[in-house]
């Protein structure tokens, strides 16, 4: 499966860059972390999820599911959903975000 091999590549070059082993939701949150750019922050629970949410709206909107819409006063981004998620299987949705994070990390 080439999005198997192509997630396996992207999932090495993350563990190299960071020396540890990485999964799925730890990639996301790096993502997100990268796109808040708020430098060194330590965030509560709720706001890791929404560091999460941040990096999937702007992963999927290279795909047509979320737009981005505006910044508010504390610097978190607000996406729009375009096209509801709920119309892909889970394993859908899954190769979706894998391929978006391999794109992303291109």
């Amino acid at each position: 499966n080439v999005l198997e091999e192509k997630w396996k590549r992207a999932l090495l070059k993350v563990e190299k860059q960071f020396g540890d082993k990485i999964s799925l939701k730890g990639i996301l949150y790096l993502i997100g972390l990268q796109e808040l750019n708020f430098g060194a922050k330590t965030f509560d629970r709720d706001e890791k999820i929404n560091v999460l949410h941040v990096a999937t709206c702007r992963l999927l909107s290279v795909y047509g599911y979320y737009k981005f819409d505006f910044i508010d006063s504390d610097g978190w981004p607000h996406y729009k959903e375009l096209k509801p998620l709920q119309n892909l299987s889970d394993k859908a949705q899954l190769n979706l975000i894998k391929e978006a994070i391999i794109k992303y990390l291109e």
